[in-house]
């Protein structure tokens, strides 16, 4: 018997699409497994955004996906990496919502950290909400050499 991974890309594909299409007809699905990864498929205008976590959920009505648990966020073509309890990719408005203990490093320098954040797609923009009575804290290097050459 030949395993799944011997299987040839088509059937593969054929093989996902039966093991979804009942949870597919639901409306929402959970895979409850260690860690589930869920990645953007890659075109000539798109990257791939990749969300790993314990457990993911999709609403095929909503079109919003959940992670919860260990959430880790890669998406290379902007150089992010965030982790989080949970994270919510909302397709249709192009957002994601990070939530509790969210920890955001952009171009291996910058940071966020924050109890919630949202990331809007299009525009590459943070908006980070902290807990109750404490901070936002967002670390950024800045250059201090280019400054020091304008002045003169």
């Amino acid at each position: 018997m030949m395993s799944c991974y011997q299987l040839p890309g088509s059937q593969m594909r054929r093989l996902g699409l039966i093991l979804m299409l009942p949870a597919a007809l639901l409306g929402t699905f959970t895979f409850p497994t260690h860690v589930q990864t869920a990645t953007a498929q890659a075109s000539k205008q798109n990257s791939p955004l990749t969300i790993s976590a314990d457990v993911q959920e999709y609403n095929a009505n909503t079109q919003v996906a959940t992670a919860r648990g260990n959430v880790q966020m890669l998406y290379p073509a902007r150089q992010i990496k965030a982790t989080a309890a949970q994270a919510q990719f909302f397709s249709q408005e192009r957002r994601i919502d990070l939530s509790g203990n969210v920890y955001i490093l952009q171009e291996g320098v910058n940071s966020i950290r924050a109890e919630k954040v949202t990331y809007l797609i299009d525009e590459g923009r943070f908006l980070a909400l902290p807990q109750s009575n404490r901070q936002v804290e967002s670390t950024y290097m800045v250059n201090d050499t280019e400054v020091g050459r304008q002045s003169n």
